[in-house]
């Protein structure tokens, strides 16, 4: 007689197989609304999603926003309507391999590529020859500084910048266990990706909020629902790559930041664990002088625009109108 065990492979290894092809969860209202009220372009044979709200009558100000990883334009959603008041046009996009976007696999994702796709977005939009605000977050930052130096530092930018807000990031941050295994490790990445699940991204995701700024259910759902749009979950390894091309072109995207004219501004949430107070603030200061800074409510931690969206809108507008 075959051993217990034997019996039990036989039965777990088809229900484990069942688990890692889980189709991705429907969207939400309020996802399907977001998505609904947006378009898509096409960069280099992939379709890439954004949105583009007309807003404030008499104004010709336009503002791009930038999102982290690895989540999705959907971030921007609390601030949203403020913006249109004070904007003639507000645009956010997915970046490839994230929320709505394309999720090419095998692709070598870069920070290089993302920015011309947000270059390649401002042309297909008529706006290569509008000076534009930039808000960014996160994986946004690098993103953001990218086409900063393009635009500062070599002149062969799309972009002309009016002025950039980052938030929570910009400068080389610490990473979590996981992330760590997912960008270092490619025998182990793929078999990661796939156990990745509601749970453990839950526990990931919490973990870099406040404790009395956590999301509800309904939208720790929509984060995931977000990552798992087009197998997302199996791109993060690919994506995670940035890290390692943050800390090889540190002096050109650092550098462009602290040597720029543009006007800039620092939103920051103390709390983050991943850009640690006060160490991450203290190092910026210390870089980035020409720069103004808001430092939000100790509880506030690294998605400062879902956690405290009107004290992130009162530090960006005071900011706006100070030049």
């Amino acid at each position: 007689m075959k051993e217990w065990w034997v019996h039990v492979g036989l039965i777990c290894i088809p229900l484990v197989a069942v688990y890692l092809h889980i189709p991705p969860p429907h969207l939400s209202p309020a996802l399907q609304k977001w998505h609904s009220a947006g378009e898509v372009f096409h960069f280099r044979g992939r379709e890439i999603f954004y949105r583009d709200s007309s807003g404030a009558l008499g104004s010709s100000d336009v503002i791009i926003l930038l999102h982290g990883f690895p989540t999705s334009s959907f971030d921007w959603n609390k601030i949203w309507e403020p913006l249109t008041q004070r904007f003639h046009r507000v645009i956010a996009l997915d970046f490839l391999g994230f929320g709505f976007s394309d999720k090419p696999r095998p692709h070598k994702y870069s920070i290089f590529e993302q920015a011309s796709v947000v270059e390649a977005l401002a042309a297909h939009l008529g706006l290569s020859h509008q000076r534009v605000n930039v808000m960014s977050h996160d994986y946004g930052d690098t993103v953001a500084l990218e086409l900063l130096y393009r635009s500062d530092q070599n002149r062969t930018g799309h972009l002309t910048f009016n002025s950039l807000c980052l938030s929570n990031g910009g400068l080389p941050e610490t990473l979590f266990c996981l992330s760590k295994l997912l960008k270092d490790s490619s025998f182990l990445a793929p078999v990661l990706t796939r156990l990745t699940n509601y749970m453990l991204f839950q526990k990931g995701i919490g973990d870099v909020f406040g404790p009395y700024t956590q999301p509800t259910d309904a939208e720790f759902w929509d984060m995931w629902t977000g990552l798992r749009h087009n197998d997302g979950n199996l791109v993060l390894d690919s994506i995670l790559q940035y890290i390692n091309q943050r800390l090889k072109h540190r002096e050109r995207w650092v550098g462009a930041l602290t040597s720029t004219f543009v006007p800039l501004h620092m939103i920051y949430g103390p709390l983050d664990p991943v850009n640690p107070h006060p160490q991450f603030i203290r190092l910026y200061q210390k870089l980035v002088q020409r720069s103004t800074i808001t430092i939000l409510d100790e509880h506030i931690s690294h998605y400062p625009q879902l956690e405290d969206p009107t004290g992130f809108l009162n530090a960006y507008f005071n900011f706006i109108h100070s030049f």
